[in-house]
């Protein structure tokens, strides 16, 4: 895809070790790439915008994003991820929320590349059921 904001080039998605296994990464760089491009449209003025009554604000959805996503690689598929309390930025604006964003994504690409076809059809915890890692990776990435 072609989005107006380019965080994740090309050339910066790393290589699976299994080729059957490549498309992961791709997406995942390219739905990070589409939320980046998507939040970089907003100003901070939006930040409080809710586009109807019951939905969450502007900021609201993109601190959930950054929360889910940190819970989803790191407590159901074992990457790295800093404490819950160090994942949103110190200042709240779209372009930081962007930018930390980038920060966190780029980790979970070199994570994920590295793993053995094995590890993808391994069960993982997943809430109060047990699935395999590559059904909880796309659960993520459906989710975005």
């Amino acid at each position: 895809m072609s989005y107006k904001h380019i965080a994740i080039s090309e050339s910066q998605v790393p290589r699976a070790r299994s080729p059957l296994l490549q498309h992961l990464l791709e997406t995942y760089a390219s739905e990070t790439n589409k939320v980046i491009s998507v939040w970089s449209e907003f100003s901070a003025g939006d930040l409080a915008f809710r586009p109807h009554p019951r939905s969450g604000s502007v900021a609201e959805i993109m601190k959930h994003q950054l929360l889910s996503e940190r819970r989803f690689f790191g407590e159901f598929l074992g990457s790295p991820e800093p404490l819950p309390d160090q994942v949103l930025p110190a200042r709240e604006t779209p372009g930081e929320y962007a930018r930390r964003m980038l920060e966190l994504a780029l980790p979970r690409l070199s994570f994920l590349s590295s793993q053995q076809e094995d590890w993808w059809i391994e069960e993982a915890p997943f809430f109060d059921v047990k699935r395999q890692r590559i059904w909880i990776f796309w659960r993520r990435v459906l989710h975005t």
